[in-house]
Parts: structure tokens; C-alpha cells; sequence
């Protein structure tokens, strides 16, 4: 059987100063809904300023946070349908 592919968009902004990265991540999902999340990064004061690791750190973090809130959604549907309280989902 054949199903149809779907695809999803994740966002991811930035905001950084010389010691702070924040990082703002954003999924719209094919039913119209959208999740969002965010994460940060500090650059301790003796290590050298490479932005693109404060994006990485911050980036990853907000991510992590996006994927725990799609598990909790995805645990309420489950819940929502089946009509009564499933088994946590881990990673």
C-alpha cells in the first residue's frame, strides 16, 4: 500500500550577543498547528567567541525541547482516541 509523504518545516531563529546565543524553534504541522520552543547557550568568559558553537548548543537544546513537546502532543492523541491514559513515551 502506497501513502502519501509528508514533509514538515522546522524554523530555527537566532539571537546572540558576545556571550549569549538564543536560539527560537518553530514546526508548523500539516493540520495547521504550530509548536514552538527555544533554547540557550552562555560562552564562559575564558573560552574564545565562536558563534557558530553557541548556534549549535542553543540550537540543539531548542530542538530537544520542540521534540519533547511533539511527544506530549502525540501522547494526548493517543490518549484522546483511545479513551483512556497510555503508557509514557520515552526517548
Amino acid at each position: 500500500m502506497m501513502h502519501t509523504a509528508v514533509g514538515w518545516h522546522v524554523e530555527l531563529e537566532f539571537q546572540e550577543d558576545d556571550t549569549h546565543t538564543k536560539a527560537a524553534a518553530l514546526v508548523r504541522l500539516p493540520d495547521g498547528s504550530e509548536v514552538r520552543a527555544h533554547g540557550h547557550a552562555s560562552r564562559h568568559h575564558t573560552d574564545p567567541n565562536q558563534p557558530r558553537v553557541g548556534e549549535e548548543i542553543a540550537g540543539a537544546r531548542a530542538l530537544n525541547e520542540l521534540a519533547m513537546q511533539l511527544l506530549t502532543k502525540a501522547h494526548g492523541e493517543i490518549d484522546s482516541v483511545s479513551g483512556r491514559t497510555s503508557h509514557p513515551i520515552h526517548v
